[in-house]
């Protein structure tokens, strides 16, 4: 059984590290702020958003492994060049917002257990994370990566540290709960944001590609099409759907631990997720509070680098630019460039006089509003038989993906009907 885990543990690649890094700080913050605010009533999400998740990375991941280009390449080479500029100009907005959130979220947590200024904290995780992905080779930082999902068990292990209303979290989670309040919905489309981002499309694309090149399928991205089989689909497939049922547990975790607690006092408002952790601790004990801190930490090591990552991807690609983290520095300038600007920007956000909740929080209904047209370029590109041959999709596949398109669509409308109107 242990060498079983081990293996399958091993087997486990860019679309387990992409559904980790969902659960970001910000992710945190935005599930914290659902469980307080509406108690279990939302768990049903983390369920229901599971297939939708799973079938939109699947094609991105395919995406990657058939052309051995990243998304915004494919996008640039057969689809219009407007809506790239678009996508990727709010992608960079959006992932510098969510940088500055997560890093100032670590900052937090670090202080809270360790009493040294968060000026210091916010320097010291700015620098960690640039140093690790401008500097440390592909293959040791993907694996960096992967361990560092382990830290998403502590809101497995916190869960189960209080008391729980196990027949309620079921039926909360099983049947789904809907309310016409404006609240309600701008959570739900926040939730979609963060969830089904776009920032994860651009990312497992590319890490596919990454894989390819680190397993000598292809010698640089953009170049060439690799030679695949059955098999390397067959294993994205598997390491996508068990990143994003993780993704989505991790939710249902987050949610129901702060449901059972903060809301059950009636702590509705959460503004940061290590609030939510400060809170927990007269509730639910320093231990559920240091699960919940260092939880916040792990994660966002983990993200920041995707997040930065992800939007460098994007805009090399966008202008033709030598890029992958298989490339030394000095080899990619201009895509290591992105990636330190971006995080050095989220860090100077910290210093902002900017509601830091408020801001993620809008960012992820931006997300959420973004995300559609760009998901109907990614069904058009994985239906494309000229692009993808055989290996097109399927007709569930693009049912699954029409239906969110189509639901996120409508949220997002009705959304910013009841916002202007």
């Amino acid at each position: 059984m242990k060498k079983k885990l081990k293996k399958f543990f091993h087997s486990l690649g860019p679309g387990f590290i992409t559904g980790a890094s969902d659960d970001d700080p910000s992710g945190i913050a935005a599930y914290s702020q659902t469980g307080a605010q509406f108690g279990y009533s939302q768990l049903w999400l983390s369920l229901y958003l599971w297939p939708f998740m799973s079938v939109i990375q699947e094609m991105c991941g395919r995406i990657g492994l058939v052309t051995g280009k990243g998304l915004a390449g494919v996008i640039k080479k057969y689809y219009t060049r407007s809506v790239l500029y678009a996508a990727v100009s709010i992608l960079f907005l959006a992932n510098t917002i969510n940088i500055g959130a997560d890093l100032g979220a670590m900052a937090s947590a670090a202080q809270l257990l360790f009493d040294l200024p968060f000026a210091f904290w916010l320097i010291f995780m700015t620098a960690v994370t640039l140093t690790l992905e401008v500097f440390v080779s592909y293959q040791v930082y993907a694996k960096y990566l992967k361990y560092l999902t382990l830290s998403l068990f502590a809101y497995v292990a916190a869960v189960f540290a209080v008391k729980q209303d196990w027949s309620q979290i079921f039926f909360s989670t099983v049947v789904p709960t809907f309310s016409a309040s404006k609240e309600y919905l701008m959570n739900i489309v926040a939730i979609l944001g963060t969830t089904i981002s776009p920032y994860l499309f651009f990312w497992q694309t590319s890490e596919e590609v990454e894989e390819e090149i680190a397993n000598h399928k292809l010698c640089a991205m953009g170049i060439g099409r690799p030679k695949i089989t059955k098999n390397n689909i067959k294993e994205m497939r598997l390491d996508t759907i068990s990143g994003m049922f993780f993704s989505n547990l991790i939710m249902f975790f987050i949610i129901a631990t702060v449901a059972s607690t903060l809301h059950q006092a009636g702590v509705k408002n959460i503004e940061t997720a290590t609030q939510a952790a400060e809170a927990l601790r007269p509730l639910a004990g320093n231990f559920t509070f240091l699960l919940f801190a260092l939880g916040i930490i792990g994660t966002g090591l983990l993200a920041v680098p995707i997040l930065a990552g992800s939007v460098s991807y994007a805009i090399s690609e966008f202008f033709g630019w030598r890029e992958g983290l298989y490339r030394k520095f000095k080899q990619a300038h201009g895509f290591y460039g992105v990636i330190t600007i971006a995080t050095l920007f989220g860090l100077l956000i910290n210093f902002a006089s900017l509601p830091p909740f408020k801001v993620l929080y809008y960012t992820a209904i931006l997300n959420g509003i973004v995300a559609p047209p760009l998901i109907i370029l990614i069904l058009l590109v994985a239906s494309n038989k000229k692009i993808m041959g055989k290996n097109a999709n399927s007709a569930l596949a693009s049912g699954l993906g029409w239906m969110i398109a189509l639901l996120m669509t409508i949220a997002a409308a009705t959304l910013t009907a009841n916002l202007f109107f």
